[in-house]
């Protein structure tokens, strides 16, 4: 199978908006798990009695938390696209933390595909993920990603 195909399909996806996913909860749990995981054990994500945390209304979580859920939420959006090709990280351009993720929030992405490109393994295909939290108006993160599909 040559790459046109796939390149077609992602480029006809080009400034179209994927999703939003099902909510997703992130407890206190995976919080306390990725501070351990991470040593991040500041305050702010761990110690709901903490001043800074008052502050905050409760616990947070890390902001590289929910920047790694985006494999998560977003598999269920590129899947139907991918043809069980293998889907590479491949980085990422832009990130911004606008609003924290308090603890048992529920998040959700959406995801617009902005650039494909030709590659000689398959297809870099840009994409800008937002990622917004139930009930509240401002998003938490977006982020510029980019994949790399194997053909």
């Amino acid at each position: 199978m040559n790459k046109k195909p796939l390149l077609a399909t992602w480029s006809a996806l080009a400034e179209k908006t994927l999703g939003p996913t099902d909510w997703f909860e992130i407890d206190q749990l995976q919080i306390d798990a990725f501070a351990d995981i991470t040593l991040d054990h500041q305050v702010i994500h761990i110690d709901p009695t903490a001043e800074a945390t008052k502050a905050l209304g409760g616990t947070i979580a890390h902001g590289f938390l929910g920047l790694s859920m985006l494999s998560h939420l977003s598999r269920d959006l590129i899947a139907p696209y991918v043809n069980e090709k293998v889907v590479l990280n491949y980085g990422l351009n832009k990130v911004r933390f606008i609003t924290p993720i308090p603890a048992s929030s529920k998040v959700r992405l959406t995801i617009t595909i902005r650039k494909t490109e030709p590659r000689p393994q398959g297809v870099l295909v840009t994409y800008e993920s937002v990622v917004e939290i139930h009930n509240l108006q401002k998003p938490a993160f977006f982020a510029e990603q980019l994949i790399l599909i194997l053909e």
